[in-house]
């Protein structure tokens, strides 16, 4: 049973509490906050309160969570797009609609679960039962390559090199407007949004350093086809620095709401094309190329 204790300090001076924890503990919605104060579960100063409830300098906040029940998850007969594979690491070139690994709503037709399907028990196990093999990710509807660890070495071989940001990570994407340069770097960090949970966003004050470079690939009426480079990882970089340079991708339903499009899509028009990186047991550096979806592809030829 995890236990949290929280002495509060002026800054969430007068905030509603189930709001104020949210913002202490991003893991934790805020509704699943509300249910634990409602069942009396979070106690400030010795008594309980309400979720309405405004803080004060000084509080002590004190609750515990129960302990979560994991899933059982379920290998799964899903094909593959293999870019390649060997006894330490397997390259996949990921659909768009896919989940990456299991979470609330989405506890199978993930990546993880064909992974087990096609690896039984050659996968990494450092981020235990819902995540085996994973080291990084890309969105639901981001397309392309993704490194999925066999072991716990190759693991944290891939885990340094992306701490170190010293992995090759190119991705293609088409994003609106019609940008004049070149070629360019975005360099603002990155939090949470400081309204909407689901949403990152520029953040100067909150935000970790952030580093996007681009360039042109073909400019068309309306719409601009580039590569992006990422220095750094974080959560929805590329929508969000694109975004904030007022050139949001084409699709983005989160980054781009309201933006009018003649085309039929699912998502922002985002796909890992390229990644490099060096092999933790050959110690000699590959690079890996997962070729346009075909609904990206038709996407150019309707712009050209």
């Amino acid at each position: 049973m995890q236990e949290y204790h929280f002495l509060i300090n002026e800054e969430l001076d007068g905030e509603r509490i189930d709001k104020a924890l949210n913002l202490l503990i991003e893991s934790l919605s805020r509704s699943f906050i509300a249910k634990l104060i409602k069942e009396n579960q979070v106690i400030v100063n010795g008594k309980t309160v309400k979720a309405s409830y405004s803080l004060r300098t000084d509080d002590e906040v004190v609750f515990s969570l129960p302990p979560s029940i994991q899933p059982d998850i379920q290998p799964e007969n899903i094909p593959l797009d293999i870019l390649y594979e060997d006894k330490d690491v397997i390259i996949i070139n990921k659909p768009k609609g896919m989940v990456v690994h299991p979470a609330a709503g989405h506890y199978n037709g993930t990546l993880v679960n064909a992974l087990m399907y096609h690896c039984g028990q050659e996968l990494s196990g450092i981020n235990g039962v819902m995540r085996p093999g994973i080291v990084h990710r890309i969105d639901m509807d981001t397309t392309g390559s993704i490194i999925v660890c066999k072991n716990d070495k190759s693991h944290n071989c891939i885990a340094a090199q992306l701490k170190e940001h010293s992995i090759t990570r190119k991705y293609h994407a088409i994003c609106y407007g019609v940008l004049k340069e070149d070629e360019g770097t975005i360099n603002k960090p990155i939090g949470r949004h400081p309204n909407e949970r689901k949403k990152m966003a520029v953040n100067e004050k909150n935000g970790k350093d952030a580093i996007t470079h681009y360039k042109i690939l073909k400019r068309f009426q309306n719409y601009t086809y580039i590569e992006c480079q990422l220095e750094t990882g974080r959560t929805h970089q590329i929508r969000v620095h694109m975004a904030s340079i007022g050139h949001p991708l084409l699709g983005d339903e989160i980054y781009a709401p309201g933006r009018k499009h003649p085309f039929h899509l699912e998502g922002q028009t985002l796909h890992a094309k390229i990644i490099g990186f060096m092999h933790p047991e050959k110690k000699e550096y590959i690079e890996l190329e997962a070729p346009l979806p075909e609904y990206f592809e038709t996407l150019l030829n309707k712009l050209k």
